[in-house]
């Protein structure tokens, strides 16, 4: 079977750009794989030089199976570019291994990726295999299920992405009709509701909250690695909501992580580890680590 197709989305970071395409190159499978970069447009003539010199080396990119880019004539921002582009390859190819442009990957992150899509393909209640898991002290499971979606490093099939819902205030209303706001918010511990609400203001144009909305509304389930094989290295002001932050930094996993079926359902145990995780890393007064969390580069405000 040939390895998933790799969309990967930038804008005007050439630096995190080279380093997440150099670390993608050092992957097994990453010769036999097809890369697909969406390069949006400048927003104004301020970042157009930025996006030329990103454009420059896109163009320069080899080692993979093949290299698609496909030049933005204008700038789309972040959240349609995604769920475009993610639609565009899902529905050529049937399923897609999405990253962004500041996405440092293990090389055995499309070893993961490819196991986890040829294994869970046929099983309807599994949307998605992602990558990135946060740096929790306890032990986790080799890999888990938790119900849901999310957003750094990640795949899905054609059949699971038309379940994504773009309307942000029909999936919240949706949510509090079923009194399930603080489930979906980690029993509390992570606040993707004021999010969705956010997203609904205006106030952000997150992809990755309705999509992870949409996903737990259904009770769908993600496949996660116990150890990351991804770094977010966008966490640095770079990004355009940004702000720095270590509170996610993890260490890539140096081993691979085999994808054995496992019962379809959410891991309880994995599950208490993430929420404990949240609850503790809350150092400061609670609105002020939301606000933190909610100004992501490459997460939920994407």
């Amino acid at each position: 079977m040939r390895p998933a197709p790799i969309a990967l989305f930038t804008y005007n970071r050439p630096a995190h750009t080279r380093r997440t395409v150099e670390a993608l190159l050092k992957n097994q499978f990453a010769a036999e794989s097809d890369l697909i970069v969406f390069s949006d447009g400048p927003k104004s003539s301020g970042d157009a030089e930025d996006v030329n010199i990103l454009r420059h080396y896109l163009d320069s990119i080899s080692g993979f199976r093949s290299v698609q880019v496909i030049h933005r004539p204008r700038n789309l921002g972040l959240a349609q570019s995604i769920i475009a582009g993610v639609t565009q390859v899902c529905g050529s190819h049937g399923l897609v291994i999405v990253l962004e442009d500041d996405m440092l990957t293990s090389p055995w992150f499309l070893r993961f990726m490819n196991e986890g899509l040829a294994t869970y393909e046929a099983d309807p209640e599994v949307i998605s295999i992602h990558g990135y898991i946060y740096p929790v002290r306890a032990v986790l499971p080799e890999t888990f299920f938790l119900r849901g979606a999310d957003c750094w490093g990640w795949a899905t099939w054609d059949r699971a992405w038309k379940h994504f819902n773009s309307d942000g205030a029909d999936l919240l209303a949706k949510l509090e009709q079923r009194t399930l706001t603080h489930s979906f918010d980690f029993d509390g511990a992570y606040s993707y509701t004021d999010m969705l609400r956010a997203q609904i203001a205006g106030r952000n144009n997150s992809w990755a909250i309705r999509w992870h909305a949409s996903a737990f509304l259904l009770n769908k389930l993600t496949l996660y690695p116990g150890r990351s094989l991804v770094q977010n290295i966008g966490l640095d002001s770079s990004g355009t909501h940004c702000v720095i932050t270590e509170e996610f930094t993890t260490v890539l996993s140096t081993e691979p992580i085999p994808v054995r079926r496992q019962p379809l359902k959410e891991n309880h145990h994995a599950r208490r580890i993430v929420c404990e995780h949240l609850r503790g890393g809350c150092r400061v007064e609670r609105k002020s680590w939301w606000r933190r969390l909610f100004t992501k580069s490459a997460g939920f405000l994407s």
